[in-house]
């Protein structure tokens, strides 16, 4: 990223080797910079432009997107490239579509209404998905994939008043460690606010009563104590609640789909278009792309064809 502004406004001199600068209006720079990050990490997914993660940025912003900045910031020329395509969403692939069966090699992707990651041809060692776009072959991590869309709806779902949480038809008898036993008496209340409520039952167990909706079918023992694990790590009820997102991003993991499960032409698809419409879909929760595309030329090119 390069910032272009006028001289007087930067103080080359603060630091004797010139490791440090310093703006005369430095949370105005800040707001900036993160504004317009957050802004273009949320709209890091597919588009109709197919751009891949890799994509290179386009130059120039629109005034439109300059004027949502203080006054202030109009004085200063600070350049930035980003992607033209977040500020032009494609809503028309946005509903959730199924498809009963697998398209053929020769129909899948050929139509001109073909969504950004195609359409799901099959499996791979139940890891990855390979589908069919106009571009050429898209190859998805469908755990990392399903965990960024489930994070985001975790987070969401909290950011609007607390995560919907479902009651377990068995309340569930969980064996802990004396301290962690502790933790859930202690901070039962975040507990339930992160849609876990549990109860300690005994020096070393506890006893799980309602789980996150979201994360109803996954290993709710596991899940309460990676949570617990968390928590204590973090230490202070204040800090827990700063930190909420590093205990969804935990939560999110653990509601996702894991390796070498068999998934269907439709679920895969479903979980494609989820991907679309899922802000910041092109990485994980840890920062690896959930998605990669090969077009038609990087394919010829890797078999000499028209060589």
């Amino acid at each position: 990223m390069y910032l272009e502004l006028d001289p007087l406004l930067v103080d080359v001199n603060v630091h004797p080797t010139k490791h440090e600068v310093r703006f005369r209006e430095g949370r105005l720079v800040h707001d900036f910079l993160f504004r317009t990050l957050h802004q273009a990490l949320a709209d890091d997914r597919p588009a109709a432009a197919h751009e891949s993660p890799g994509a290179a940025l386009a130059p120039a912003v629109s005034r439109e997107s300059q004027a949502r900045f203080e006054p202030r910031q109009q004085a200063m020329p600070l350049n930035l490239g980003e992607r033209r395509a977040a500020y032009q969403p494609s809503f028309r692939v946005q509903q959730p579509v199924e498809f009963p069966t697998a398209p053929s090699s020769t129909d899948a992707g050929s139509a001109p209404d073909t969504p950004p990651l195609g359409l799901a041809l099959a499996q791979l060692h139940g890891i990855y998905i390979l589908a069919q776009n106009a571009e050429g072959l898209v190859l998805v991590d469908m755990h990392a994939a399903h965990e960024r869309i489930t994070y985001e709806r975790l987070k969401a779902r909290h950011d609007e008043g607390g995560i919907r949480r479902q009651r377990l038809l068995m309340p569930l008898d969980v064996s802990l460690s004396e301290s962690e036993a502790e933790l859930v008496e202690e901070r039962a209340a975040e507990l339930a606010g992160l849609g876990l409520v549990a109860d300690r039952s005994g020096p070393e167990s506890a006893i799980v009563r309602e789980v996150p909706a979201l994360l109803a079918q996954s290993d709710s023992a596991r899940l309460l104590r990676d949570v617990l694990s968390d928590v204590a790590d973090i230490g202070s009820s204040a800090r827990v609640e700063a930190e909420t997102n590093e205990i969804l991003s935990t939560m999110a993991c653990h509601g996702s789909v894991r390796a070498n499960r068999k998934l269907t032409v439709p679920e895969m698809n479903a979980l494609l278009r989820d991907m679309e419409r899922t802000e910041r879909s092109g990485q994980c929760n840890h920062g690896r792309p959930t998605w990669v595309q090969l077009s038609m030329d990087q394919l010829d090119k890797l078999f000499m064809r028209g060589q």
